[in-house]
């Protein structure tokens, strides 16, 4: 028997919530191996880190077409159990680890060509499988439940727990390749898929799927397109999130900053472990700050921290280690508190297109979450990529790990480093701050979203909820 709900009008279980919440853990192990260790085992493999930015960025045509494709598809399938999203997390369980674990096992044997090969096939199957999983689980809140209060405490907790994903990746892998252990990369790829499909099962066996069972409109290109455009609270949103995302270089060059910079490449675990404290803390404190303050207001005052606390830490310099990981620790605050938001604002943004345009768009509204998220981490990995061939980055591929790095004894110059330092500590930096500016014009809030939810679900009339509404301007405007 399910346990009572704390929040007697919630309408999810105990174990329904704890199985979409790990769900994102194994996710998110994942998501952070290929985006946070894939650039540095491209540079063991000894790609020229030019050819390899190419690829990764033509790879990103298909993504376009393959996103805009599944968002079509996922809004028009039914299958005959009358699901719609939980049959798509049963078919990505198995297709986003063993892409994993193919993507990192490339041979060290073989030619340029083939490894380049290996890579941009291999990527692309990792591409579409992470589609396959993505839009579905983002768009499972919606139909777990209509309430905007219990969605938003299911992002918060589900954003913690893909946090302890992302650390828990990283943990292995800094470990597994690093001075001491000195394991390959696939092993490492091995280890987090095993991981991530224990993580990813539950939510496929007790996820409920109870709100929003009627069939969505059938959509052409000419109605996608309008609604993309008429839906201007998720463009804005989204254009900010690219910028924000797409200069994030420091996962993908941590592991070098540590060991080039601070002389071992475990130090970036040793900031990781020290900041997830006050990370964890003020994660766990979001929906409490959501229920009193607008959710924008808190995600534009954690940006502008973040970009103050990245000046001063690349002004201050890379040689007072103890004060690097303080002001890191500080900087791990507003840092984790965006982590947990950064979703958050997709759901609203569906509620209001369907509010807006009278489509029911889901698939394709969390397609575009999804094409995002993997386009700004593709751009992310060729960024770094490219960055580092302008800074004058040195061939490492005879070493296979960070063991045999130091071994071999490979440096790099010192307007290289310098050049390192400041990629890693301003570009993302800018990526902030650009971002915000786009963040500046986003107008939706809490309050009119729950009225537009409630009218979408037909409990109030479109009349009543815009009568209720902060902001009724726009939708008086539309017949």
């Amino acid at each position: 028997m399910a346990k009572p709900n704390k929040n007697p009008l919630w309408q999810t279980t105990n174990k329904e919530r704890k199985s979409y919440y790990v769900y994102f853990c194994g996710q998110n192990m994942i998501y952070t191996l290929v985006t946070s260790f894939l650039t540095a085992a491209l540079l063991f493999q000894g790609l020229d880190v030019t050819k390899a930015a190419g690829i990764t960025l033509v790879i990103k045509i298909w993504d376009a077409v393959n996103d805009a494709i599944f968002g079509a598809i996922f809004d028009k399938v039914r299958f005959k159990n009358g699901k719609k999203f939980i049959p798509w997390l049963k078919i990505s369980l198995f297709a986003i680890p063993l892409s994993t674990v193919l993507l990192f096992s490339m041979p060290k044997d073989g030619s340029e060509a083939f490894k380049l090969a290996w890579y941009a096939i291999t990527y692309m199957l990792w591409d579409t499988a992470y589609t396959l999983c993505d839009v579905p689980i983002y768009g499972m809140v919606t139909a777990m439940t209509e309430r905007v209060d219990e969605r938003t405490a299911l992002q918060s907790y589900k954003s913690i727990w893909g946090g302890l994903g992302s650390g828990i990746s990283t943990v292995i892998a800094t470990i597994l390749v690093g001075e001491g252990v000195g394991l390959s990369y696939s092993i490492v790829s091995i280890v987090v898929a095993i991981g991530a499909i224990a993580t990813m099962f539950p939510i496929c066996k007790y996820g409920v799927e109870r709100c929003g069972g009627e069939v969505d409109e059938s959509f052409t290109v000419r109605k996608m397109f309008k609604y993309l455009f008429s839906n201007k609270n998720l463009l804005l949103y989204y254009f900010g999130y690219f910028f924000n995302s797409s200069l994030n270089i420091m996962n993908a060059l941590n592991l070098f900053v540590s060991f080039y910079l601070f002389n071992n490449s475990m130090f970036s675990m040793v900031v990781m472990v020290l900041s997830a404290l006050p990370m964890l803390v003020f994660a766990a404190l979001v929906p409490k700050f959501v229920a009193k303050y607008d959710k924008m207001k808190i995600y534009l005052t954690c940006a502008v921290l973040q970009v103050a606390l990245s000046i001063v830490m690349w002004l201050i310099g890379y040689s007072n280690m103890i004060l690097f990981i303080v002001l890191c620790v500080l900087r791990a605050i507003p840092q984790g508190i965006m982590g947990v938001m950064v979703f958050m604002f997709t759901p609203d943004c569906a509620e209001y297109g369907k509010f807006k345009t009278g489509i029911e768009a889901k698939g394709i509204t969390f397609a575009i979450q999804t094409f995002m998220v993997k386009l700004t981490g593709a751009v992310s990995s060729a960024l770094s990529l490219f960055l580092l061939g302008v800074i004058g980055w040195k061939d490492v591929s005879q070493a296979e790990n960070f063991e045999q790095l130091k071994e071999l004894g490979i440096t790099q110059t010192p307007e290289t480093l310098e050049g390192l330092w400041f990629i890693f500590i301003m570009v993302p930096a800018i990526g902030v701050a650009l971002g915000a500016i786009c963040w500046m014009l986003y107008r939706l809030s809490d309050h009119d979203v729950q009225l537009m939810t409630e009218a979408n679900n037909g409990k109030i009339t479109r009349e009543e909820a815009i009568a209720q509404m902060k902001n009724p301007k726009e939708f008086l405007k539309v017949k």
